[in-house]
């Protein structure tokens, strides 16, 4: 693999100035030699100079701020310079100009099958930089492109790991363990993305949801879960109640229930504690027995 190399190039300022000086020094020699149409020796010299400065002015540089210019000399690959200024470097060298600024980018909505063979649509949002340019612009052919094309393959990976809703206790789901399912997503993209010279510094989800063809069945069983939770919880608090109420009358000796009364008042109570709609008390005017 092809390895970053920093080149540090001359200062373009003082590169300039000896570009100035060598024209005007070209000039003032074609003008002294104009007068001798004897000796073209001068003109020639002069002339020579002026193209000298010229070419040299194709090796002067502006490098901003995160960003990077890479040389290719004759096909080879000759270093870059990423330190930002005003340089000036071999003028024959090819200079690609390539930024290093933080960048992101949101997948498209993918239609996959999560764990449980369930399709939902997926998408991310990935945060990335080069940091290794001799990679980014050698080791792949459009890395931008390939950035893009590989952090969706890594979501659609992604998905297949993880049920969209947990269904055990302690099962990572996309849906509940958003920390954890965007560690993972960030070392699959980083993983992927590595032999491009490119570091990924952020990558979470940005759309999850069922797949329309199955989004009312899901939503149905996801009301039936809540309400299977509540009512456990009716239940429990329902029971404990009861429990309080037979232990209070019993402890205070206001009544004495056989067995029998006992279960049929324990059933009175979990129909008024449990039920959905207000109870309709019944008085026995009459005598308990």
């Amino acid at each position: 693999m092809i390895k970053e190399i920093e080149r540090k190039g001359a200062p373009g300022l003082l590169m300039l100035f000896v570009i100035v000086a060598l024209v005007g020094v070209a000039a003032f020699i074609v003008f002294r030699s104009a007068n001798d149409p004897v000796n073209p020796v001068g003109i020639v010299a002069g002339i020579l100079l002026f193209i000298l400065a010229m070419v040299g002015t194709g090796g002067l540089v502006v490098v901003n701020p995160n960003e990077a210019r890479v040389l290719i000399l004759f096909g080879n690959y000759a270093g870059s310079i990423t330190k930002d200024g005003f340089w000036w470097i071999n003028p024959f060298a090819v200079k690609k100009k390539l930024s290093r600024r933080v960048r992101n980018f949101e997948t498209n909505k993918l239609k996959v099958n999560d764990n449980h063979s369930n399709p939902i649509e997926i998408g991310a949002v990935v945060v990335w930089r080069v940091i290794d340019t001799a990679e980014a612009l050698f080791e792949v052919d459009d890395y931008e492109h390939y950035v893009h094309v590989q952090s969706e393959a890594a979501v659609r990976a992604l998905a297949s790991r993880y049920p969209y809703d947990a269904h055990a206790a302690g099962e990572i789901a996309l849906s509940s363990h958003q920390a954890e399912v965007a560690r993972d997503l960030l070392t699959e993209v980083q993983e992927r993305l590595g032999k491009a010279g490119v570091q990924v510094t952020e990558a979470r989800l940005s759309h999850l949801a069922y797949a329309p063809e199955i989004a009312s069945a899901m939503l149905q069983r996801q009301q039936a879960s809540a309400i299977i939770a509540a009512r456990y919880k009716i239940v429990e608090g329902a029971v404990g109640m009861v429990e309080n109420a037979l232990d209070l009358l019993s402890n205070r000796n206001i009544v004495q229930l056989d067995p029998e009364r006992r279960a049929a008042m324990v059933s009175n109570l979990l129909v008024v504690l449990c039920s959905e709609r207000g109870s309709q008390p019944v008085v026995n005017a009459g005598s308990l027995y």
